[in-house]
């Protein structure tokens, strides 16, 4: 096998990094061989395989995707977005996502919106740019500058966890709406009459924009001469002591509430605790309900009553739909409700 020599290292620092021709060199073969078993390693024998693999890591050499990618109008890599970095349930559904990309050889390039209209295009425009062959964004909710940016693209786009009838292109999700009326339903079906939906509405979020629509609606339905109870607050974070504060909120604007139904299981699980500092009797004085069925909500006494959604199963076909988009495959169906589960527990 040919030494790399002093002067092709000096070369190389000075350059942008290990070449092809070195990589040739070091494993004593031409550098179509190189290039063949870079893009088509199953041409190439055994042994001439073993000889490059480990030319290629005796000199280091990172491959030029970009040269590639030029040559054969792919990139290998897909754009996810996600609202927050904060949720693990949107972490869950990447990890799966990722898991069946990388399988086929795809690298995933992460964006992040923080709930902002306005950053979702920014990050957007920064992923495309990137050459993306497919794209992932969480949501259903865009501006029309970024619709208009996925649409042109003219690649695959699968949008995840709503439910929408006018899809971008592809959709994997379930109805939020559905999902907070059945919850609605349960608690009154177990003889709750005054319940107060309690949630963290940031600008942008329009999961839980949807979860308080579809409360107002069950409300309205099963108790038509009422008023419903609300507890929104715009000013607090997405985070535990945010339930603690929303309990505090609720039962001081509504004291005769006998249940509380949280947006999300962050919140549920926080007011849940706090309940029980206070000497609170969950369930038979306060029933408490949450969405999202994190694991925590598993563990606390009483466990929580919440939605289950199965984020793990939104990764998975969101995964599926965007390798049949990039591979030219016609998806049937295009959109898919992977809908959810009531978990009836302690709590509620």
């Amino acid at each position: 096998m040919t030494e790399v020599t002093p002067s092709a290292r000096k070369a190389r620092r000075k350059g942008s990094g290990v070449t092809m021709a070195e990589v040739a060199a070091a494993a004593g073969v031409s550098m179509q061989t190189v290039s063949r078993y870079l893009r088509f390693p199953d041409t190439v024998s055994t042994e001439t395989s073993r000889q490059i693999q480990d030319a290629i890591e005796k000199t280091h050499y990172v491959q030029n995707l970009a040269a590639s990618h030029l040559a054969s109008m792919r990139s290998n890599t897909v754009a996810a977005i996600i609202p927050t970095l904060s949720a693990s349930v949107f972490a869950e559904t990447i990890q799966h996502f990722s898991e069946v990309l990388h399988r086929e050889g795809y690298q995933i390039f992460l964006g992040n919106t923080d709930y902002r209209s306005d950053r979702e295009e920014d990050v957007i425009r920064s992923l495309l740019g990137r050459r993306p062959d497919g794209l992932f964004i969480i949501g259903t909710h865009h501006t029309r500058n970024s619709i208009a940016l996925l649409k042109r693209a003219g690649i695959p786009v699968v949008e995840g966890w709503d439910m929408t009838s006018r899809p971008i292109d592809r959709l994997v999700g379930f109805s939020n709406v559905a999902a907070i009326s059945e919850m609605a339903g349960h608690l009154t079906k177990s003889g709750r009459r005054r319940i107060v939906f309690a949630g963290v509405l940031r600008r942008g979020d329009s999961r839980a924009a949807e979860r308080r629509d579809g409360f107002v609606t069950a409300i309205k339905a099963i108790f038509p001469d009422e008023e419903p109870r609300l507890c929104i607050a715009s000013d607090l974070p997405l985070e535990m002591a945010s339930g603690v504060e929303l309990l505090r909120r609720s039962r001081a604007t509504f004291p005769d509430a006998d249940a509380v139904m949280f947006s999300s299981d962050v919140l549920a699980s926080a007011a849940l605790l706090e309940s029980v500092r206070l000497g609170i009797a969950v369930p038979d004085s306060l029933a408490i309900t949450g969405f999202g069925d994190f694991e925590l909500s598993r563990h606390l006494n009483p466990s929580l009553t919440t939605v289950s959604v199965p984020s793990d199963e939104i990764g998975r076909q969101a995964g599926r739909l965007l390798l049949e988009g990039m591979r030219g495959k016609l998806s049937s169906p295009k959109r898919i409700d992977v809908g959810f589960t009531l978990k009836i527990r302690g709590s509620g």
